[in-house]
Order: structure tokens, then C-alpha cells, then sequence
């Protein structure tokens, strides 16, 4: 008899993620980058350019702004790649109950996500504080932690929601990452169109981190925690739409 329920499905998956290098070394290098980004630039611009009145959030995640598309790489690659080689015929075999593999998925990404954050984020607290020195009472500093913490996760089942909408690893590849690097950005550069960008995923998430307001976002740093969610929600109920539809299809 096959061994079908989630607990099993989801061992199946974290034996995938532990015996494929090209999954483990994502959160690998997305730690890597923003931890010794965020290292690197305070220890060399930090006490310079630092003053009281500046928002320390700029200092403590100036790391991310790089890191995030490794963690969007993670999401894509936790179904992409069975996508991209033909097994998730094989998964799919193994646990018939698409809703059932898609869910394990989501499990290990939201786990992976989870510890992701948790490292990279108190990394870059304590990278710098030894560099430039951290005041732990600012006020919103402990919102911008947890903000910090709850992005990774969120980035990695946006990505991975997506990635089976689209059901194509190179397209979610081409398509993902430009928009989490550089996509939103511009689009918030851009006079006009910055109103509708500061409602997308990312720039949501990532201003929720910050202790201090902003010109010209017209909500509060939770309601850009919550706006990412309702983002991730979506590409999760849309990726297990997709999952179901796929299921007709494999017949």
C-alpha cells in the first residue's frame, strides 16, 4: 500500500530538498548575501553615514534587497524543478492527491521560509550592532523583526504559489526574479505608477519593515505585512487551482 498521507508526502519532500543541491544551496546563498551584504556595507559606510534622525531599518536590511531573489529562487525551485526534469509525473504518481503533494510543499517552503528568516534576520541585527552599533529600543524595531522574519517565508510560497500557476520553471525563472530585483523598483521610480507599485508583494513587505513612515505610501507598516500575505494567499490558492486543473489534464 502506498503511504500517501501529508506527514509522508512531506518527508518525501524534505528528502528531495536535502539530496538536491541545487534547492539547499538557495536559502544557502540568500543567508550568505544578506547577512555579509548587510556586514559589509555598515562596517564600511555605516559609521559614517549613520545619524539618529536616519531610519536604522535602511542599515539592518540594505542586505535583503539582494538576498530576496535567492529566497524567490527557493520558492520557484521547491516545484519548478520537478517541472522542468518531467518527475512531477513521478510525485505525482507517488501521491495521487495533488492537493495532498502541492500542500507539502507549501509545508516545507512555509518551514524553510520560516528558519530562513529568523537566521537572516537576527544576522543582520547582530551584523549591525557589532559594526555600528544597534539601539534595541527604537521604537517599531521589534515590528521590523518580525516584519523581516515573516517576509522570507512569504516571498518563498509567493514564488512557489506562482511558479505552479505558471507550471514552466524557465518562465517562472525569467519572469520572478527580474520583477523581485529589479521589476518593482522601477516601477516605484516611475512618477504615477509608484502609487499602484507600493501595493505589490515585495515593496509591501519590505516597507513593513522599516521603524519610520514614508512619503507617499498611503498605508501603515502592518497593512504592508497584511497586503503580502493577501499576495501570498492568493498565488497559494492559485497554484493549488493549477495543481487540480493539472490532475484533470494527467487524467
Amino acid at each position: 500500500m502506498m503511504r500517501t498521507g501529508l506527514g509522508n508526502a512531506l518527508r518525501a519532500e524534505r528528502i528531495k530538498f536535502t539530496t538536491l543541491p541545487s534547492q539547499w544551496v538557495a536559502p544557502l546563498t540568500a543567508l550568505v548575501i544578506t547577512v555579509g551584504v548587510t556586514a559589509a556595507v555598515n562596517a564600511a559606510y555605516g559609521t559614517k553615514d549613520h545619524t539618529p534622525g536616519e531610519d536604522p531599518a535602511g542599515g539592518i536590511y540594505y542586505g535583503l534587497l539582494f538576498g530576496h531573489v535567492a529566497v524567490a529562487c527557493l520558492g520557484i525551485l521547491l516545484i519548478g524543478q520537478e517541472f522542468n526534469t518531467r518527475m512531477i509525473g513521478t510525485s505525482l504518481t507517488a501521491v495521487p492527491r495533488r492537493g495532498r503533494l502541492y500542500g507539502a510543499k507549501l509545508a516545507l517552503g512555509a518551514g524553510l521560509g520560516l528558519l530562513l528568516g529568523l537566521v537572516s534576520t537576527a544576522g543582520c541585527f547582530l551584523a549591525v550592532d557589532t559594526t555600528v552599533g544597534l539601539d534595541l529600543s527604537t521604537p517599531g524595531l521589534g515590528r521590523s523583526f518580525l516584519a523581516g522574519v515573516l517576509y522570507h517565508p512569504m516571498m518563498v510560497l509567493l514564488c512557489l504559489g506562482l511558479t505552479a500557476m505558471l507550471g514552466n520553471f524557465s518562465a517562472a525563472l525569467g519572469v520572478l526574479t527580474p520583477m523581485v530585483f529589479l521589476g518593482t523598483t522601477w516601477l516605484a521610480a516611475i512618477p504615477g505608477v509608484r502609487e499602484a507599485g507600493q501595493f505589490l508583494p515585495d515593496r509591501a513587505g519590505l516597507y513593513a519593515m522599516r521603524t519610520q513612515p514614508e512619503a507617499g505610501i498611503h498605508y501603515g507598516h502592518w497593512t504592508g505585512l497584511l497586503i503580502m500575505a493577501l499576495w501570498t494567499a492568493a498565488a497559494a490558492y492559485g497554484g493549488w487551482r493549477a495543481m487540480r486543473r493539472y490532475e484533470a489534464s494527467a487524467g
